[in-house]
């Protein structure tokens, strides 16, 4: 899409702001750049948005994602649970209208440990899931328990909630692929993953077709006195001002430095996260699996000649070293698997190109996935084609993201997705069409508004908050 292609947003002899309708300018069009104006000209009516992107539109971090979804998230509160379930359901409700373009399942998380003393806090994190709205708990003791497995293909499964089994002829029965120390696993139902593209693309076209103008150029100043008044963008050697009322800050790693443009000062990070996808041509990996998150640190497999060998070497003995919880992989597509194992979560400064990725990451993380999966060891020190992309998490210390109005008037960002963008999106989207068109917002907005740093009372909370759901 050309900037020539584009009709131009600014129009003359329009009545004062004050008393014109919203004029919006979307400032990013990841998948939540995207989502914003989606719901504000699709489904809220408006008739002046514009999208400006630098680059191709979900071309950044948006396709870098593992595209899965989740309704099982830890506290302190309803809140993530709440605002999930509410971006599922719109999810969904774009599958059924475009016969599951989206390629929407519901095969659901499948956490795994060998550690019996994981077992008290599985049942807990299933029975406070329920209590915050996440769905019932299902506890499966022994052998006979009427545990349902969960469909391949589809996303009108009925169970929700979590159900826990402890008993390991159950779980070999249903998971024969996992490794056999495994004593319990959390199957989390209302979850799996579809094509963010695809999901991203739908709303595009729908936003286009309802009048949004997608504009390529940079950002480079927003004109914001009393409130927003307009944003400068800038395409090769051409400056324009576009006039607005209304901005949506949606730059992804670009977040910081775009609202900077207006004065506010976000408290957010980058991480750099990768993730591996291989020829999974042994089907180590059945593609029938479900997400699948080991919970157990580690020490990764090695035989006993590799192990001499890196003792040996200085530069890489840290690989002997224990390695956290929390490797996960799924099955892609007919023959191909997608690995992601987080051990290097450093705060960084978002530079594109993305940096060259850590040294031997497709043989850590899938040696540190053969751990849960053993079949894969099968490909130990030879991955069949391993390709190695992904971007960067922007947090906020707690992991919850920041949808909402900001200190200046018009302005607002949508930020701070971490690994959870794809499954936001949708309530992100329609957060911030509710807020911009003055709709009522669902209960859980104030928990994702940049003022909440400023009740004493959630400040306190941070110090205690304990896991943020991070994968």
């Amino acid at each position: 899409m050309q900037a020539r292609d584009i009709a131009d947003p600014l129009r003359d002899n329009r009545p004062s702001m004050a008393h014109s309708p919203p004029k919006v300018v979307v400032c990013g069009a990841g998948i939540a750049g995207i989502a914003a104006a989606y719901y504000l000209a699709v489904e809220h009516g408006l008739d002046n948005v514009v999208i400006v992107e630098q680059g191709n539109p979900l071309s950044l971090t948006s396709d870098k994602s593992t595209e899965a979804y989740r309704n099982w998230w830890p506290g302190p509160d309803w809140a993530m649970t709440a605002f999930m379930n509410r971006s599922i359901d719109l999810i969904e409700g774009i599958a059924r209208a475009t016969g599951n373009r989206i390629n929407l399942n519901r095969r659901g998380y499948v956490f795994a440990t060998a550690d019996s003393a994981k077992i008290p806090f599985l049942q807990t994190m299933a029975r406070t899931a329920e209590a915050r709205g996440g769905g019932p708990a299902r506890f499966h003791e022994t052998a006979s328990s009427p545990y349902v497995p969960s469909p391949e293909r589809g996303f009108d499964f009925p169970l929700t909630g979590a159900d826990v089994i402890t008993d390991t002829a159950l779980i070999r029965r249903h998971f024969p692929y996992l490794a056999p120390e495994t004593l319990a696993v959390a199957h989390a139902r209302r979850a799996g993953w579809l094509s963010a593209q695809q999901l991203g693309t739908v709303m595009l076209e729908a936003a286009r077709e309802r009048g949004v103008k997608l504009l390529r150029g940079r950002v480079v100043g927003i004109d914001a006195g009393e409130r927003v008044r307009s944003v400068h963008v800038e395409h090769g050697t051409e400056r324009r001002a576009l006039e607005a009322n209304h901005v949506v800050l949606a730059a992804g790693p670009m977040q910081k430095e775009m609202a900077q443009l207006i004065g506010v000062d976000l408290p957010i990070f980058a991480e750099r996260h990768h993730k591996v996808s291989f020829a999974d041509t042994l089907s180590a990996v059945p593609r029938s699996a479900p997400m699948m998150i080991w919970l157990d640190g580690q020490h990764l497999l090695w035989n006993d000649e590799e192990r001499a060998a890196l003792t040996q070497d200085e530069e890489a003995r840290w690989l002997l070293a224990p390695f956290p919880a929390g490797v996960h992989g799924r099955p892609d597509g007919a023959h191909a698997t997608l690995i992601l194992f987080n051990h290097h979560g450093d705060a960084v400064d978002p530079t594109f190109p993305l940096p060259e990725p850590p040294p031997h990451y497709a043989e850590i993380a899938l040696r540190g996935m053969s751990t849960m999966v053993p079949a894969l060891q099968a490909y130990a020190g030879r991955p069949s084609r391993p390709y190695i992309d992904g971007g960067y998490y922007m947090k906020t210390r707690e992991n919850r993201p920041l949808i909402g109005p900001v200190a200046v008037e018009g302005a607002y960002v949508s930020c701070a997705f971490s690994g959870f963008g794809v499954m936001a999106s949708c309530a992100s989207g329609d957060l911030i069409a509710r807020h911009i068109t003055g709709n009522a917002p669902p209960d859980y907005a104030p928990a994702f508004l940049l003022s909440r740093y400023q009740d004493a009372e959630y400040r306190a909370l941070l110090d205690k908050w304990g896991d943020g759901g991070q994968l």
